[in-house]
């Protein structure tokens, strides 16, 4: 970035020299302003270099982080050039610091040839080389270079490294990690504690996890959302509304926005409705909230899902910013509810307002014109996917189109679409077809679709569990026994049905 000093601004770092010129004064001046302002610092950097005894290795450390603030690469090069003619490179406080501008730049190449010319690093340079590794997407080799340290970590350097052990789903090499943590280090750091909680999270060892957070000494909100996240995208929703309540009647960290996205996320699995209700009043009630992004969207999707249609709507309505998440989850939300021909005209509203599409809104729109009996428009959207939009169909485009044949009652058109698919249908597809036989009554097709089931993968229990019950509404006794002793041979079982209620809320109020 070119310096452009003023003349006020060089008659002020002029007279400062002139009335001060020992290092120590003016290395104070230089940190201050290489936080402040680093141009400026880089102009009196600049105007000590003239004067040789106004400025000593300290000096360059600052002029260092001045350049990293402005992005300034170039300047960085200089100062390593000079650094390498002054005498002052041998010195580890000044390649740390050199080793931190590469790795900031993320200049990662630079910065690991310049590590691997440091002749006795320490454990700054190893956890500068480290940390930049795994934040800049090389995990891997940030595991090697940790696992090559001569010299022992700090909390710093296995949190970077726990980080890439997350990424990369190294679980043994994670649990090493953890294991070398739990022997050597005497105190406990929030930093580290979250990250091994987050790492058995996103592995599912939730009963490890949570062993862990009851041990924790202390708690911040990132400790509690990653608890509670783990039980959601597990789909232990009941667990993760459990936790929730328990962090708002402690009151040891306000949740955040990732915490709220998560716990709606669950009352919309379970149906806990009052609790969403709460939540959305809660966020109301927070200043330093806003129901903009992935909060506003989540909470649309909890009322969309709990048959609040209305309530997801003026939700929409009032965000200020609507991405393609909100419009797909109301134009689903509208054809789950039975409201097809609102969903299209949502949909002539978005292409309006100029938002980009994606495969998801599409399946939306396809199912709205099944539930709508909009079988033309439905084969509209299906062939303008490739030809108008340039978007590919997946499998759960082709199971829709099945669907709404089926619905509409032209069950031949369904099975010669199946047949004419470019990939293999898999249970989705042949279920659709297998619904829509029992409600017209079409027995004749049973065979084949049984057939088709049994030849593709990813048909779940609930299909084949229809089959046989189709089989039995017929009096096709031996044909329905038949299908649950091929389930029993393929180690398939039906979950158990259940049905919730919903408890009080505790008495913690927004």
């Amino acid at each position: 970035m070119p310096l452009k000093p003023t003349p006020a601004t060089l008659n002020q770092i002029h007279a400062q020299i002139i009335k001060n010129p020992q290092p120590k004064t003016l290395n104070s001046f230089l940190r201050s302003l290489s936080n402040s302002n680093p141009q400026n610092a880089l102009l009196l950097y600049n105007q000590m270099l003239l004067h040789p005894t106004s400025h000593n290795h300290y000096t360059f450390t600052f002029a260092l982080k001045a350049s990293s603030s402005l992005n300034s690469h170039p300047k960085g090069l200089e100062i390593h050039a000079h650094l390498l003619k002054s005498g002052h490179f041998s010195d580890i406080f000044i390649q740390n610091s050199l080793l931190h501008f590469y790795v900031s730049r993320n200049d990662l190449v630079s910065a690991t040839q310049f590590f691997d010319s440091i002749c006795n690093p320490n454990v700054v340079s190893w956890t500068s080389i480290i940390s930049g590794l795994s934040k800049s997407g090389f995990e891997e080799e940030a595991i090697v270079k940790f696992a090559s340290m001569d010299v022992e970590p700090n909390y710093v350097t296995l949190v970077s490294v726990m980080s890439a052990c997350t990424c990369l789903r190294a679980l043994r090499f994670g649990k090493a990690v953890h294991g070398y943590s739990l022997r050597n280090l005497s105190e406990n750091n929030i930093v580290l504690d979250n990250v091994i909680l987050d790492f058995y999270a996103r592995f599912g060892s939730l009963g490890i996890a949570r062993h862990l957070f009851v041990k924790m000494p202390k708690r911040d909100g990132f400790s509690w959302s990653t608890l509670v996240g783990g039980y959601a995208h597990r789909g232990l929703c009941e667990e993760a509304v459990g936790v929730f309540l328990e962090m708002v009647e402690q009151k040891e960290a306000d949740p955040d926005e990732a915490t709220l996205v998560n716990v709606l996320s669950a009352c919309s699995s379970i149906g806990a409705l009052s609790l969403g209700r709460w939540v959305h009043s809660y966020i109301s009630s927070r200043s330093n909230l806003t129901l903009e992004g992935n909060l506003g969207n989540a909470l649309i999707n909890m009322y969309v899902k709990s048959g609040h249609l209305g309530i997801a709507i003026r939700v929409f309505n009032a965000l200020k910013r609507k991405d393609i998440i909100s419009w797909s989850t109301v134009i689903s939300g509208m054809a789950m509810n039975g409201h097809g021909k609102q969903a299209l005209e949502l949909f002539s509203l978005m292409l309006v307002h100029g938002v980009c599409l994606d495969d998801v809104v599409f399946v939306s729109l396809l199912s709205a014109c099944s539930h709508g009996g909009l079988v033309d428009q439905g084969r509209m959207f299906f062939h303008a996917m490739r030809n108008v939009y340039r978007i590919e169909r997946q499998i759960q485009h082709y199971a829709c189109v099945v669907d709404m044949f089926g619905r509409a009652g032209l069950l031949e058109e369904a099975e010669a679409f199946i047949r004419e698919m470019p990939m293999e249908p898999d249970g989705a597809v042949w279920g659709a077809l297998l619904n829509a036989c029992k409600v017209h009554g079409d027995d004749k097709m049973f065979e084949r679709i049984k057939l088709g089931l049994v030849e593709s993968s990813g048909v779940s229990t609930g299909t084949f569990a229809l089959l046989s019950n189709n089989y039995a509404c017929s009096n096709r006794w031996d044909d329905a026994n038949k299908v649950r002793d091929e389930m029993r041979w393929m180690r398939l079982k039906k979950d158990v049905g259940c049905s919730w209620i919903e408890a009080s809320l505790p008495a913690c109020h927004p």
